[in-house]
């Protein structure tokens, strides 16, 4: 089996039957630096499909799912950037305007070229809308395999990136199902606040039932989002996280006026506001999620 060195990209051939079962993490011997064995094993053809989830609103995730995005574009990762909510708030935060977006490529209005408009370098965008309401009647209209249609629908194209990031929306509905069909990785922002906790809880429960038919999802990242250290319930909250999701809990992204800011700007955080706090805690996801730590140094 061959290995590659996330941070210098090296080459190790290595006779997997030889790693202890126990052992998570390796050294390169060329850079010195250490990584996840999973990081450096060969990776399925294909992009990776991460959802940005969870039933409840006001928790950052049109926030995260954008700043995630243009995070890795900036990295150098081709991305594709899936919204899937009515509110079609991402072409808003990215100052873009399509001519259509999800829906009307589903319905067949228009073509993939017409509704996945690049929105940055590196970056592309398949935008909501309002229309995104019909699909979920026309999803409960079909006989069958109504649950694959996103999945269907992005297979001829998935292909041209590296990271499909998909934005959605608070409660559960056909068009979450669809997502959770398509993408194999969750990432859930958890706002600071009790009625967030609950909502991971129920959001959790829902996400086994998909699990029993779709083994390879899994819930890879718990994002907290809005923390202020002066809020006492900030820490508790906190706690309550490490104790029960500690191996996949990220560094949490704190309260900061100008991520709020940047969207009336049409601008991702990095743009508006590069030095800022959020600024540096979304790069710190993005490191995170494309397990590279040398990113943006």
């Amino acid at each position: 089996m061959v290995l590659v060195c996330p941070h210098c990209k090296k080459k190790h051939t290595i006779d997997e039957k030889k790693i202890p079962a126990h052992i998570k993490r390796a050294k390169c011997k060329f850079c010195g630096n250490s990584f996840l064995l999973a990081a450096a094993m060969p990776r399925p053809s294909g992009p990776r499909k991460i959802g940005v989830c969870l039933s409840k609103g006001g928790v950052g995730k049109t926030t995260t799912s954008v700043n995630l995005a243009a995070g890795l574009a900036l990295a150098g990762y081709k991305v594709l950037l899936v919204d899937t909510d009515t509110q079609g708030q991402d072409s808003f935060v990215l100052g873009v305007k399509p001519k259509g977006g999800l829906a009307e490529l589903i319905n067949g209005d228009l073509s993939y070229d017409e509704t996945i408009v690049g929105a940055r370098k590196n970056l592309w965008l398949l935008a909501g809308s309002k229309s995104i309401a019909g699909l979920k009647r026309m999803i409960d209209r079909k006989d069958f395999g109504g649950e694959l249609t996103l999945t269907e629908i992005l297979a001829p194209v998935e292909n041209r990136y590296d990271y499909v990031i998909v934005d959605t929306s608070p409660g559960w509905d056909p068009i979450t199902v669809n997502v959770l069909f398509y993408i194999t990785e969750v990432l859930t922002p958890v706002s600071m606040e009790v009625m967030s906790l609950q909502g991971l809880v129920e959001f959790l429960k829902a996400l086994a039932s998909i699990q029993k038919y779709r083994k390879e999802l899994s819930l890879k990242y718990i994002v907290p989002t809005f923390q202020d250290k002066k809020a006492r319930k900030t820490m508790g909250i906190m706690e309550k996280l490490e104790l029960m999701y500690g191996p996949i809990l990220c560094r949490p992204i704190r309260y900061n006026e100008m991520i709020s800011e940047a969207p009336a700007h049409g601008q991702t955080i990095y743009e508006y506001a590069p030095g800022c706090t959020g600024a540096q805690d979304y790069r710190e996801l993005v490191k995170r999620v494309a397990d590279n730590s040398s990113l943006f140094t």
